[in-house]
């Protein structure tokens, strides 16, 4: 017998590599880890903070889809509301004193910036300065 220790064996299976590796794990993703991961993918091609980062009054520039836009009046003032998100967390926009936005609608995507503030434990964008993103690059 000998002394030699045993070269230990992997609990892994070994992973296919390569485009079938990649074509496995896109099959077995579901369309929404797959839509967040392309959202985040997005917000660092355009330089932006992830929505997840971001701390109460900084100030921030963020990117994402509109999941929802609604009226909601404020103290007796009319307010746009829209939920922005960039596939890491989600943050609300809010519009003061507007009952509506040409191209603020669901699905559409956007870049916003401004200081971040905290209401009820969500981030919150106040009157952000905002560029919608042309519409032939939804999906």
């Amino acid at each position: 017998m000998s002394a030699e220790p045993r070269p230990e064996k992997s609990a892994k299976p070994a992973r296919p590599a390569g485009r079938f590796r990649r074509m496995i794990e896109r099959l077995s993703t579901s369309q929404e880890e797959l839509h967040s991961a392309e959202l985040q993918e997005d917000a660092e091609a355009a330089g932006c903070t992830r929505i997840c980062d971001c701390h109460d009054r900084q100030i921030v520039k963020v990117t994402g889809t509109l999941r929802t836009v609604t009226l909601r009046p404020r103290a007796g003032v009319p307010a746009l509301e829209a939920e922005l998100f960039d596939g890491s967390a989600a943050l609300d926009v809010v519009w003061l004193g507007r009952r509506s936005i040409v191209g603020i609608e669901p699905g559409r995507r956007m870049i916003a910036s401004g200081r971040i503030s905290m209401t009820h434990g969500r981030r919150v964008l106040f009157n952000p300065k905002y560029e919608l993103r042309p519409l032939g690059q939804e999906h």
